[in-house]
Order: C-alpha cells, then structure tokens, then sequence
C-alpha cells in the first residue's frame, strides 16, 4: 500500500494531510479545500486503510483490540496471572458488561473507519482526476465499508447503518436506530458486490490492496455465516477458479514470515509496518507476555494464557510450533529462551526479538485456507461430504504435515465420514488453522457451539446464551436508549 497517510480528525469530517505517520495532528484543511485532485482521493482512501492498524492512544483494531472479543472472548485464550486490568480479566471470563471499555472501543474503531469510508465515498466523485482510479477508490472504500460492517454485525446483531459523513463532533455517539441483521447483511452484500469490480492483482508498491478476489472471499464468508449454502458455494468458487494465483503456502510457517508479506495465500490483510505509530504494530497482537524483550528464561509474567490447546495438536502437526513456543532461538545471538509455559510464537518476528511487540508481520484477514474449508463446509452442509470436500480439507492437512499439498497421502488424508462427522472434522481443522486469527468467536457463534465448547475451560464457566452477541456500549445506549435497545442478557 502506498504510504501516503493522512488522519482523519474523528468528528464532521476534518482531515489531517502528512507525509509520514504522525500522532499528532500538524495542519487541518475542511473536506471542500482537501478533495480537489486524485492524489487527495487516493490519500483519503490510504486513511480509510489506516483505521485497521492504527489508533494513536489504543491499541488498533486489528492490531490488538478486537483480540478480546473474537480469540479471549471464545476458548482460545484467558487472562493470565499478570492481567491486572479488570476490564480485561471480564471479557477473559465472560462476565463483562455494557459498561467494559473493549467493547466501546471495538464500537468507536470500527465506525470511526465507516466515516473515513463515507468521507472517501461522498468526496471522491467531486475531484479531478481519472474516473477509472476514482471508481476503483470509492469500491476499495466500499469493500473496508463492508468488512468493519460484517466485523459489527456478528459481535453486536443489528447496528445502525451509517453510509455517509458522520454530523456529530462526537463520532462514537451515532443517534441513530438499529437496523435489523437482514438490512446490514444487505448493505454488506451491496457494497461487497461493487468492489467485485476492483482490479484482481495490483503492482508492487500497492500491494495490501483490496482486490475482487477479496471482495468474493468476504463474500463467501458473508453467505457462510447466513447458512446461504449455494452462494457460499458459487463464491468460494469464483475464488478457487478465478484465475487469482492463490496457493496454500507449502510450509505453514510462510504465513506469519515477513518477507512472504502479501503472498499468494494472503487474500486480504491488515498491513503492519515496523516503529509504526499508533499501537498499530502487529508484534502486539495477541502478544502472550508482557517482556519488552527476552531473556535467557523468562519469567511466569503471563498476561494472556494462550496455551489452552497447545496439546490439542496431533504428533507432526507444524502449527503446533507455529502458533507456540516453549522455546526461541535467538538466530543472531544464539541464545535460547525457555518459558514457564508455552507462548503465542504466530506474530512474532524471530529477527527482532529485542523489540517483539515492533515488528511488521501483516494481519490475515481472510486467506486461501478459509477459502477452501469453506467451501468444503458449505457443500457438507447442502448435501454431505463429497470426493471435493475430501480433497479440500486434506490440502489443509496435508500441508499441516509436511506432505505434499496436491498429493493424496493415506496417513493423514481423512475418508469414509458421513455429514455429521465431516462437519466434526471441518470444525476440529478451523480450531487448529487458525489460532488467534480473529475467527475463532465467529466461528463458534454461526455453529451454534460457543456455550459448549468454552464451557470446557475452567476460568470460563460463566459463558451463557447471551455471549453469542456482544453489548451494545452503554455509552451509547445513554444517548440514544429507544433506538439501540440492549441485547439480551445485559
């Protein structure tokens, strides 16, 4: 993506123009004076970007914060014995409320890049400028419109559609009414479908933009969670057989390695870059500790306990070592770090372990890999496993150990299961593929299994029915009580 950056101010639509990454603030020009030529508009929609991985005073969206909702709020991880915050210790044990600062936040983040989006898509027709560039523009807009509205719908049920520049000085106190989930899915698949029409690759220096390729596979996951099984189907399709190049890396490590950044299993991701301002960093994502740097043995400072299924993987299986560590070597000092108890290792950049949570390795959004469980998921469900359903799963697993991709491999290629338990076996390979990659709350919510499975950790016996959806902030309900009423439950 190209680094041209500018804040948005949070309010009636003031932007900020810089050059480089700044928190603060240097010069501010109203909307009429700033959308004037394409370099505005394409630098508006950088912005919209941004708001993914940055938040100057937080830490980011996709950089930490919705971390608590969809990994520490499902069987994924718990608070450890450093957690001393006790909103954070809440949303660990189930027990938070409409008043838990995570989820204001969550709320404010991802509408404050709904308005960057409606400030894009309002402005950019008005400047000079190359209409094609202008269209696909306002359509990358659309496409991050519609991720954060699909990040809002399932943690929070209906929420207010808000499709242009937000009035209020106060951007998170929207009064506006809920709409119900079937006009946010629609406003989700209406914007998806335009950005349909974004360019299926991009050159070199924009590399992190969002394709049509991206904008199939949201909406194949849009369709998935509906339980619309023949467009879930017909999408993942479009992405399989699309002519795209995606490609399941043939070492699982290659994901999480910054110098594969953008490669062909990444469908769409958050960018990270390293000394980036804002909290945005990725080293902090689901960061297991809280050392600023390693020592020889690390102390039991753990503040996310992230080992709950470290012992869930079968011998030989990689992602084991992948998302977990007991151990780190140092490659450059040679030194060999040991912990208490294992660590989360997925965003951790062996190369720079002095600074871990300052690194540059991308956030996946969504890659090849969801797409083609998906896809065999969504065909079990419409009619029970098939000789496709075998051969996408077994991909997974394959590459899991160490076999060749493409290549049938009777010990550990799966056979001989009828719908019931191929569904088993798609939820069991979800759990393992993608540890603490913002999937696994949504996941188990859409299977109607979130009581169920987070019930089996001990510090999360409080998990109840009104769990399968988020509280509305009660900040914002104060504003507007009638028209955002409190899901059930809180």
């Amino acid at each position: 993506m190209k680094k041209i950056i500018i804040t948005f101010l949070l309010s009636a639509g003031l932007l900020v123009s810089c050059t480089e990454l700044e928190v603060t603030p240097t010069s501010f020009v109203t909307e009429d004076n700033y959308f004037i030529t394409q370099d505005d508009a394409v630098a508006s929609v950088t912005a919209v970007y941004a708001s993914l991985s940055l938040d100057p005073g937080e830490q980011s969206l996709f950089g930490r914060n919705l971390y608590f909702l969809t990994d520490m709020g499902s069987d994924y991880a718990a608070a450890g014995v450093s957690a001393t915050n006790p909103q954070v210790r809440a949303m660990s044990a189930l027990t938070h409320d409409a008043t838990t600062d995570r989820v204001q936040v969550a709320w404010r983040q991802i509408y404050a890049g709904i308005n960057r989006a409606n400030v894009s898509i309002d402005n950019i027709p008005k400047v000079t400028g190359n209409e094609v560039i202008k269209t696909r523009l306002i359509n990358e807009a659309k496409f991050i419109r519609a991720l954060l509205y699909f990040q809002a719908v399932r943690l929070w049920g209906g929420v207010p559609i808000v499709l242009h520049e937000a009035t209020s000085i106060q951007l998170g106190s929207l009064k506006t009414n809920r709409a119900t989930v079937e006009e946010v899915y629609t406003q989700i698949i209406k914007d998806l479908t335009d950005a349909e029409s974004l360019p299926p690759t991009y050159t070199a220096a924009d590399a992190g933009r969002a394709t049509s390729g991206a904008a199939k596979a949201i909406l194949a996951k849009v369709y998935l969670t509906r339980k619309d099984w023949p467009n879930a189907i017909a999408k993942s399709r479009e992405v399989i057989n699309g002519g795209y190049g995606y490609a399941l890396f043939e070492d699982f490590q290659d994901i999480f390695t910054k110098t594969k950044k953008n490669g062909k299993e990444h469908i769409f991701s958050v960018q990270f870059e390293p000394n980036q301002a804002g909290n945005g960093s990725s080293g902090s994502t689901f960061q297991a500790t809280s050392f600023t740097g390693f020592t020889a043995t690390e102390p039991a400072d753990i503040i996310s306990d992230v080992a709950l299924f470290y012992d869930i993987y079968a011998p030989g299986d990689k992602r084991r070592d992948v998302s977990y560590a007991k151990q780190l070597l140092n490659p450059t000092t040679g030194t060999l770090y040991t912990f208490p108890k294992p660590i989360f290792k997925k965003y951790l950049d062996l190369t720079n372990l002095a600074t871990p949570a300052n690194v540059s390795i991308n956030f996946p959004v969504i890659r090849y890999a969801d797409i083609l469980l998906s896809l065999a998921e969504a065909i079990n469900e419409q009619s029970g496993p098939t000789a496709e359903t075998y051969e996408l799963i077994n991909q997974i697993r394959r590459r899991a150990f160490g076999k060749a991709i493409t290549t049938p491999d009777a010990t550990v290629d799966l056979s001989g299961l009828n719908q019931a338990t191929f569904r088993a076996a798609i939820q069991e390979e979800r759990k393992k593929e993608f540890v603490q990659e913002g999937q696994r709350w949504f996941d188990l919510v859409r299977w109607g299994t979130l009581v169920t499975e987070v019930k089996k950790v001990t510090a999360k016996n409080s998990v109840s029915e009104r769990n399968n959806l988020y509280p509305i902030p009660q900040s914002e309900r104060n504003i507007n009580p009638d028209g955002l009423p409190q899901n059930p439950g809180y």
